[in-house]
């Protein structure tokens, strides 16, 4: 029996306003990216250090039209998904890769004063087509301020 998990979860802000397209089949597709900061003491000079890594992220469907509406650069989020690898030829002819997390669910962390959308998600990462309608309000919303780091 063989066991394998593909889940990527984070908790960021956009860098830049999500960009919304149709694909040639009609469906929806959106792009953006997450930045995430870690601190850390410097065990030598006892100095506080920072490292940000960026995230690119796909979300689909109608998680991809509630991103494009609600979302923009600086939003807090968190987002779950999985992790996929696309490869392509350049013009030159050279071989490019990108890893992304394809989104299949989001919270909008920011105060609903500075942001009104809901929370969203979808049932099946491995199909975009497949969705759920948002989070019911019996569900427990996560507060910013009640994560413990």
């Amino acid at each position: 029996m063989s066991f394998s998990l593909n889940r990527a979860t984070i908790i960021g802000n956009i860098t830049r306003d999500p960009e919304s397209r149709t694909t040639t089949g009609g469906q929806n597709v959106v792009s953006f990216s997450i930045a995430t900061s870690r601190r850390w003491k410097d065990q030598t000079s006892g100095e506080l250090k920072e490292a940000t890594e960026f995230h690119n992220l796909v979300a689909w469907g109608k998680l991809a039209q509630t991103i494009a509406t609600y979302c923009h650069k600086g939003s807090k989020v968190y987002a779950e998904g999985r992790l996929q690898t696309r490869s392509w030829d350049d013009p030159t002819g050279v071989k490019k890769y990108r890893t992304e997390i394809v989104a299949d669910s989001l919270i909008l962390l920011d105060r609903k004063s500075d942001s009104p959308a809901p929370n969203v998600s979808t049932a099946a990462p491995t199909a975009p087509a497949a969705e759920t309608p948002a989070a019911t309000p019996s569900e427990e919303e996560i507060n910013i301020e009640d994560i413990p780091f």
